[in-house]
């Protein structure tokens, strides 16, 4: 959740303290909330409080956000306020609050409220976000386990899934927005995945405290959660649809374009609209691929290291855009077309063979650059051989 929160004071606890587990639906308004978000509620009927403790607050207007956020080195912070102020956020959003209430002794109810609070305090509040591992579902996950009496044992979900699964379970109604991240994140994003690691995202979170149980050896075995509820009623994950494959159609768009201009370039023996459509091409391409290098090389995101989608985007696209035009650049060119067409039909060739999953929207994408580089080599040969 965006932006900065009055904190308020911490009163003491009674014997009618509640706690229990937030977890809002995903909202498809903005990026950072398609994924859903948890927090955590503390109730005391006795003396009248209701906060919300959210492991989720970021401040856009905070120094250099967004080269952090590039590289990885976005802090989040816990924050504590009114509840109703938390609830109003979502209500507006028209989306889902579910809520569980976790069924815990008075002695753990304290104990963990009181881990909340020092978690709470200015010099303690901020931590190191990591979406995959480190984040507001997972904090709440880890803060409620070190606070019970007993190890919290979870039902099997039965399902073998990678992170890269699990993300498109909540993106298939944001085609563009999956095309993206399966462009930046790489192979790591495709091993298999304990259950533990899959409550990263917020409604699996949910899913595995549903059937929890706490154990211990002292006391029998109990339910986790003693009552489930709707705090608030609204868009639920379970309502997201699959959305139109727009990348993939344009994709398509773009190789018949790429193929209605090389076949006149080859044809005609005309260089021009092949190079400027060439530059174009190549110039996006690299462009992309220099964000990719950036991130497999200095930043701290997890899994976007090991991305095979370099061999098709890659900076060096971008540097050899600019000599596309140059008489004295057209050897260099005609060895770089060369090179990166026989690389590609490498990539094409194994594609299957490629241990990182590729989106089918990529394969169009891939042969307008493959196609483009082989009429440069067609036209830049039949060039050259003139010029001698």
């Amino acid at each position: 959740m965006p932006g900065k929160a009055d904190e308020v004071a911490l009163p003491a606890v009674s014997d009618s303290l509640q706690i229990s587990v937030l977890t809002c639906h995903p909202w498809q308004g903005e990026v950072y909330a398609v994924f859903g978000h948890t927090a955590i509620r503390v109730k005391d009927l006795k003396y009248g409080y209701d906060i919300a403790f959210n492991y989720g607050v970021f401040d856009f207007s905070s120094p250099n956000f967004m080269s952090r956020f590039v590289k990885g080195e976005t802090d989040y912070v816990l924050s504590a306020y009114g509840y109703h102020f938390f609830l109003y956020e979502y209500q507006v959003r028209g989306v889902t609050v579910e809520e569980q209430v976790l069924n815990l002794t008075d002695a753990e109810k304290k104990k963990l409220y009181e881990a909340l609070c020092v978690n709470a305090q200015p010099e303690n509040r901020t931590y190191r976000y990591s979406f995959f591992f480190d984040n507001c579902a997972t904090r709440v996950r880890d803060i409620i386990e070190k606070n019970v009496d007993g190890k919290i044992e979870y039902k099997p979900t039965g399902k073998n899934q990678t992170l890269r699964d699990l993300l498109h379970e909540f993106l298939k109604s944001s085609p563009w927005l999956r095309f993206g991240i399966d462009l930046v994140i790489g192979s790591g994003a495709d091993r298999e995945i304990t259950d533990n690691e899959k409550m990263f995202l917020p409604c699996y979170l949910m899913y595995a405290y549903s059937d929890a149980k706490i154990l211990s050896d002292t006391v029998a075995e109990k339910p986790l959660v003693a009552e489930s509820r709707n705090a608030l009623e609204g868009s639920r994950f379970e309502d997201l649809t699959t959305a139109t494959d727009y990348p993939l159609i344009c994709g398509c768009l773009l190789f018949i374009i790429t193929g209605l201009i090389a076949y006149f370039s080859v044809m005609k023996k005309k260089q021009i609209p092949l190079k400027v459509f060439s530059f174009i091409l190549f110039a996006a391409a690299g462009a992309a691929g220099c964000v990719i290098f950036f991130l497999m090389f200095f930043s701290e995101h997890p899994c976007v290291d090991a991305n095979w989608n370099l061999v098709w985007l890659n900076p060096l696209q971008l540097i050899f855009a600019f000599f596309f035009f140059f008489k004295f650049s057209s050897k260099a060119v005609y060895y770089y077309h060369f090179i990166n067409f026989v690389a590609l039909s490498l990539f094409l060739l194994a594609w299957f063979l490629i241990p990182q999953y590729l989106e089918i929207a990529f394969l169009p994408c891939i042969l307008s650059l493959w196609l483009c580089s082989g009429a440069n080599i067609w036209l830049n040969n039949k060039y050259l051989h003139r010029n001698k």
